[in-house]
């Protein structure tokens, strides 16, 4: 069965990721799935100290969802340049008619083929071949470099195929080489395979909207989401499994889903979804927090706090405070990377626009320190050409927000949070995005 990716979205925060992984454990799990738990970008502070504290490596990155050159890779049998002809021979009579040479440091040295052995026979024994036919058998002893084909085009094996198809179809050769980043052969690619590659398999979770998920997804096959924002979802060729539940946490969600499944999560496991349940949830004092966020955390707790485990000892209380301490702090922080992580990206009522959320355990005080996040929001605008960037920055213990906002369009002077001396807004006892802030700024927007 072909791998299938479970990823979350671009810009991943701590319940992006730990959903991709506990779903890819149970899919695994309960249903046999060859599953790989992905992430679209860079991990946030709070998600390295959570993996750290259990001991796990963050999921694969994946940049995209477009089929690369490895997915088509067959790797055939390989003889040496000086290895005589009939080897190659036996070789291409197992392949289809090919040969691969390679060099004895592992790269290609040329392939032979039907033609390659056809054009050097033609050289050596001319236009006529006598009836006797005694010339053959000492010619197939000839080092196969004699009659290899040197022209064959080598690509990459993560190399995307869309980006190399048009000069697939312009070259006369049907099969190409397929190397690593070194160079070295990993197997041969054939037009035919290149010309309809097998589509990538992903689940999306903790998210559903295309703008905010991989690039390339309209050349994946998607097979399922799992979700808890509003709807603005892809299209898809087939029907789909599709889940988007009102609970605080997509991890409360996988949660439920074990449960169901009658399994429990090993510890690891457990303990990374707890920490995507405590992180979206504000350790369960957000306005999002529902009662089976809460019955989901427990359960969690239950299989990560065990003896032996690398959570042991820990409490519900203790660790769900250390995971927001996690991602407090805003000081010591790059202020581009501030405003791109846990970043969202929406289209409405004729705006581009983003917002972003960082959490914290005191409001800013430097004032360089918020004019770099001004700058950073302007930077953000111009690059992605948008109309505005917004920066939540949430402090998890008043329970309200600060709002920064790049230079934008006059709708936004008519937020309803008091403008502040120092540029920003205070969002009183505002701390969800997608509950809170999102339909408010949705309203002026589209109004």
């Amino acid at each position: 069965m072909a791998d299938l990716y479970v990823i979350g979205h671009l810009n991943p925060d701590m319940d992006s990721i730990a959903a991709a992984m506990g779903y890819g454990w149970l899919l695994n799990e309960r249903d046999g799935e060859n599953t790989i738990a992905a992430r679209a970008g860079a991990i946030n502070p709070q998600t390295s100290w959570v993996l750290n504290q259990v001991q796990l490596d963050p999921p694969v990155l994946m940049t995209d969802a477009s089929p690369r050159f490895e997915a088509v890779s067959r790797r055939f049998a390989t003889i040496t340049p000086d290895a005589p002809l009939r080897e190659a021979w036996t070789i291409s009579s197992r392949t289809g008619g090919i040969a691969p040479v390679v060099d004895e440091d592992g790269k290609p040295f040329g392939l032979v083929t039907g033609w390659s052995i056809f054009s050097y026979l033609s050289q050596v024994i001319g236009p006529v071949v006598s009836q006797s036919g005694g010339e053959f058998s000492p010619l197939m002893e000839t080092p196969s470099r004699e009659a290899c084909d040197l022209n064959v085009p080598a690509f990459n094996a993560n190399a995307r195929i869309r980006d190399s198809l048009n000069k697939v179809l312009r070259l006369e050769e049907n099969d190409f080489f397929v190397v690593d980043e070194e160079g070295r052969y990993l197997g041969i690619a054939r037009q035919r395979d290149l010309l309809n590659p097998p589509r990538i398999r992903v689940v999306l979770v903790d998210h559903n909207e295309p703008r905010q998920s991989i690039g390339s997804l309209d050349e994946a096959e998607l097979v399922e989401i799992l979700d808890h924002h509003r709807l603005d979802n892809a299209s898809t060729h087939t029907p789909i499994r599709f889940t988007v539940d009102v609970v605080g946490s997509t991890s409360t969600l996988v949660a439920e889903r074990i449960e169901q499944a009658g399994l429990s999560a090993p510890p690891q496991i457990a303990g990374v979804l707890l920490g995507g349940v405590l992180s979206d949830t504000l350790a369960l004092t957000s306005p999002t927090t529902t009662e089976r966020d809460e019955h989901a955390a427990r359960r969690l707790a239950r299989w990560a706090f065990i003896p032996g485990s690398p959570l042991q000892g820990e409490t519900l209380e203790s660790f769900g405070k250390k995971v927001v301490e996690a991602g407090a702090g805003l000081e010591s922080r790059n202020p581009d990377e501030i405003v791109t992580q846990d970043l969202k990206q929406y289209e409405a009522g004729g705006y581009r626009f983003t917002i972003a959320q960082a959490e914290v355990t005191k409001f800013i005080d430097s004032e360089d320190t918020k004019q770099a996040l001004f700058d950073a929001l302007n930077r953000q605008r111009d690059k992605y050409g948008l109309d505005f960037s917004m920066l939540m920055i949430t402090n998890v213990v008043a329970a309200s927000s600060r709002l920064m906002t790049s230079t934008g369009p006059p709708v936004l002077n008519e937020l309803p949070y008091p403008l502040l001396s120092d540029g920003l807004r205070h969002a009183e006892g505002v701390v969800s995005r997608k509950k809170q802030l999102l339909p408010v700024v949705l309203g002026l927007v589209e109004s």
